[in-house]
């Protein structure tokens, strides 16, 4: 995990990608607004990082502050700094907590601040 993170941090998602299994799950964390389960690989790489496949955009970074690790479960706090197109910052702060079965990421819950998330990209039309 401390590999994936530290790849993360400089702008590199393909780790995390290679170690999701195929029928991993990542939730967002909450109710109502900008809440909601994402089922499969593929899917996550597309809704949750834009298709991206080995690298993020080069205004996103991250800094990792935390991980624990307990059987199968690691938990990992971060934060994320991004520059949006139009010139706004998109700063928030994450828990992400990663559930592995067979050496693969099955399960990913992700805590953040969903009121961040409403005021920087308006409400969730999806919900």
């Amino acid at each position: 995990m401390r590999d994936i993170m530290s790849s993360m941090a400089q702008g590199r998602v393909g780790p995390l990608f290679d170690a999701m299994a195929e029928d991993v799950t990542w939730r967002w964390m909450g109710v109502n607004q900008w809440s909601r389960t994402i089922e499969g690989k593929q899917l996550v790489v597309d809704t949750l990082f834009g298709g991206a496949r080995e690298t993020l955009s080069p205004s996103s970074s991250s800094e990792t502050h935390y991980i624990h690790g307990d059987g199968d479960f690691v938990v990992v706090e971060h934060s994320g700094y991004n520059a949006l197109a139009d010139g706004r910052r998109y700063d928030n702060n994450y828990c992400w907590v990663f559930r592995f079965q067979d050496g693969l990421v099955q399960e990913v819950r992700e805590y953040m601040d969903t009121q961040l998330v409403t005021e920087t990209f308006g409400p969730d039309e999806s919900s």
